[in-house]
């Protein structure tokens, strides 16, 4: 899955960019488990929109890693 040799290899762009792809995909799967869990949400949402949201947001974090990942192995 990761390969550490592979990362060294890699360009310094490369490997912000990677950096960089990893942080967004925290920042996504952060704010789609915070919109699911906070339930005094400081905008008029209803609850089963914000969960909605919440879970596209989850599945779109998981799609960007299963890219992220398969982008490494080149």
């Amino acid at each position: 899955m990761f390969n550490y040799n592979n990362f060294k290899q890699k360009s310094p762009q490369q490997r912000f960019l990677f950096i960089f792809g990893l942080v967004i995909l925290l920042f996504y799967l952060a704010l789609g488990v915070l919109l699911i869990f906070w339930k005094d949400i400081p905008f008029d949402i209803q609850p089963t929109y914000r969960v909605a949201f919440g879970l596209l947001l989850i599945v779109y974090a998981v799609i960007r890693f299963f890219r992220l990942n398969k982008q490494t192995d080149r």
